[in-house]
């Protein structure tokens, strides 16, 4: 459970931060709130893919999980925003 913990964390830490990196902008959100939107972008990103595609996994999987990662990092700063 442990290693299925640190696994899910370094996923979503590299998730959110390809993320942050392709929407450059200001965000006070720090490596814990990286890795949230990255977890949340590739549970996003496997849904859609599952739903759309038929596939979850692979290159894709990663491509839907960081586009994911982008809405929510858009629609996070436009909901501070206001």
């Amino acid at each position: 459970m442990i290693i299925f913990l640190l696994w899910l964390a370094l996923g979503g830490l590299i998730v959110g931060a390809v993320a942050r990196l392709l929407l450059p902008g200001p965000d006070m959100i720090g490596i814990p709130g990286t890795i949230l939107v990255g977890i949340g972008g590739s549970v996003l990103g496997g849904w859609v893919g599952r739903l759309f595609l038929g596939t979850y996994g692979g290159f894709i999987g990663f491509l839907l999980g960081v586009l994911c990662a982008m809405l929510i990092l858009y629609v996070l700063r436009r909901s501070r925003a206001a």
